[in-house]
């Protein structure tokens, strides 16, 4: 046997080691986000030693999956829901870990060859693929609902009933979509990365498509440092720290790139319904708590709370800085006209990934022989939709007036790639 051989083996080998620790430390890390989110949501209180299931099934819709809620009492009594949301803290954590395990064995090299990062991605995915599967067998847990006093705990006296609720993962849906979240999550460390290598063909995408889409990702990570800044003077000044931490570890993400569309003039349609709601700030709750569906955007926001006008000022300031960024690390052969154009590009789908994972439908409801619209105290609906195209057209706009602005102000700084043809 050739030392050649020996050589490969070694590598494969090692290959795996590196994809298994890549693969177990994103969902270890996710998994911990969602425990401690939902420690502090009180989930820890649910009956029948259901937490360790409802922490799988979180981690399970952070990467795409949906929940489904269902349950009876025999004839008499009917249970039905869903749970369509993405705890994007969870989500970002997951990123950012499995991303970094994929691209640091690459560090310090120029230039990878396509087969090898197929290789890499591939030995990732497969053991994902067992990961994801574990993950949707474990999200299932069924546990007993109390009716409580009044009418529906009357019924349920009188016939026996006793409601279960029970919540599952479809598994071809959640493996699907997990593969789908995964390989973008691998491309996009690959794109946004300035130090990891790609391969000879690609090296173009060094200059056109890296400085733009490196700048959207540190926008967003702005946004949410910003975010835990704004929640934890909250929690200090304002008490319900527990309540404030739960958004920070589920859902800060989904608020913070809410609040970066708002400022952009984006619309979303909404409505929270019923006892419970997700964690959220009290202005978003007190906009969408009506009976129909309410439009979410900088005026009605203003209606209950004037500060959120800033939004206007933080955007334009962060996206002309992000912008800045972008045109100082690009070839200053680049025109400042297409500086704005790739500003424009990346800011529309930056946009679109918010409005495609920011998005929310939540609903669980009981019913007893029909009484109760799905019970009172036991129902509610949780809404939140954007207006997209119109969120995009604005974002458009946005990327083309400070990139063009941004790429003015980085005339100066720029020493990459020759003169301006």
């Amino acid at each position: 046997m050739s030392s050649r051989t020996l050589s490969d083996r070694a590598a494969a080998r090692h290959g795996w080691t590196q994809a298994l620790v890549t693969v177990l430390g994103g969902l270890v890390a996710m998994g911990v986000v969602a425990a401690l989110g939902l420690w502090a949501a009180g989930a820890a209180d649910l009956p029948d030693g259901s937490f360790p299931r409802v922490v799988a099934a979180t981690v399970v819709t952070a990467v795409g999956g949906t929940v489904e809620l269902s349950g009876d009492a025999g004839a008499l009594a009917d249970a039905e829901g869903g749970l369509a949301v993405i705890p994007l803290s969870v989500t970002l954590t997951g990123a950012l870990v499995v991303g970094w395990g994929f691209l640091r064995p690459l560090r310090h090299r120029a230039v990878a060859g396509a087969p090898e990062l197929a290789g890499r991605a591939a030995r990732v995915a497969a053991l994902w693929l067992l990961a994801l599967l574990a993950l949707a067998l474990a999200a299932r847990h069924t546990f007993e609902i109390s009716l409580e006093d009044g009418p529906l705990g009357d019924l349920g006296d009188l016939f026996g009933i006793t409601p279960e609720v029970g919540f599952s993962t479809a598994v071809p849906s959640t493996v699907l979509v997990g593969l789908v979240w995964l390989a973008g999550v691998l491309v996009l460390a690959l794109l946004v990365s300035r130090g990891s290598p790609l391969p000879g063909r690609l090296l173009r995408l060094e200059t056109s498509v890296r400085p733009a889409a490196h700048a959207m990702v540190q926008l967003l990570l702005a946004y949410v440092v910003i975010g835990l800044v704004v929640a934890l003077v909250v929690a200090a000044t304002r008490g319900h720290p527990a309540e404030t931490f739960a958004v920070v570890l589920l859902g800060l993400p989904n608020v913070a790139w809410l609040a970066l569309t708002v400022g952009l003039g984006a619309t979303w349609d909404g409505r929270v319904d019923g006892p419970f709601g997700l964690p959220m700030p009290q202005v978003l709750d007190a906009v969408l708590r009506t009976p129909d569906v309410s439009t979410l955007n900088l005026g009605t926001l203003a209606e209950h709370d004037g500060r959120v006008w800033w939004l206007v000022v933080a955007d334009a300031v962060l996206l002309l800085a992000t912008a800045f960024v972008s045109a100082a690390r690009s070839p200053v052969r680049v025109r400042a006209w297409r500086h704005a154009v790739h500003m424009a590009v990346a800011l529309a789908l930056t946009v679109l990934m918010i409005c495609l994972t920011a998005r929310i439908d939540a609903r669980i409801g009981l019913s007893v022989l029909g009484i109760g619209d799905l019970g009172e105290g036991l129902s509610g609906q949780v809404l939140l939709r954007p207006r997209l195209w119109s969120a995009l057209g604005l974002a458009l706009l946005w990327g083309l007036v400070t990139g063009f602005a941004g790429a003015l102000l980085a005339r100066g700084v720029r020493r990459w790639g020759g003169a301006v043809r």
